[in-house]
């Protein structure tokens, strides 16, 4: 099994996520990805600084203004955005990162690995958690 497949055997298997871009537009993965994993019984926190609730449930500006740190965080955002994040994952020391489709770039999964972080790129956990 390589790295990434281990990767993200270990993070489904995590409970507390943040989903980094949730929204309450139901046509964009930010929406679907954070409802597929509250179904799916996860603990799940939406992170986005231009959004208060998504469905009566609070949403939250940054990382570090949630009540329990995540175990696994999944962008959502434009790969500037996340690399903006991974400054507080780093600093928050969240050992799991999912980057979404079109979430990254090559400086985005260099500094990630850089910090030495567990990572899953070029795959989706909309697909994933239907497996």
């Amino acid at each position: 099994m390589d790295i990434i497949e281990k990767n993200k055997k270990e993070m489904l298997e995590k409970k507390v996520w943040a989903v980094v871009g949730a929204t309450p537009d139901t046509k964009k993965f930010g929406y679907k990805i954070y409802k597929k994993l509250k179904e799916r019984g996860y603990t799940v926190y939406g992170i986005n600084p231009n959004c208060q609730e998504i469905e009566g449930s609070k949403i939250y500006s940054s990382l570090k203004d949630l009540p329990e740190k995540p175990e696994c965080v999944d962008m959502v955002v434009r790969p500037n955005i996340s690399k903006v994040v991974l400054e507080e994952i780093k600093d928050l020391e969240i050992p799991y990162v999912w980057f979404q489709p079109g979430t990254f770039d090559e400086e985005t999964i260099n500094k990630a690995e850089a910090y030495n972080l567990n990572i899953v790129y070029y795959d989706c956990v909309l697909v994933a958690l239907d497996q």
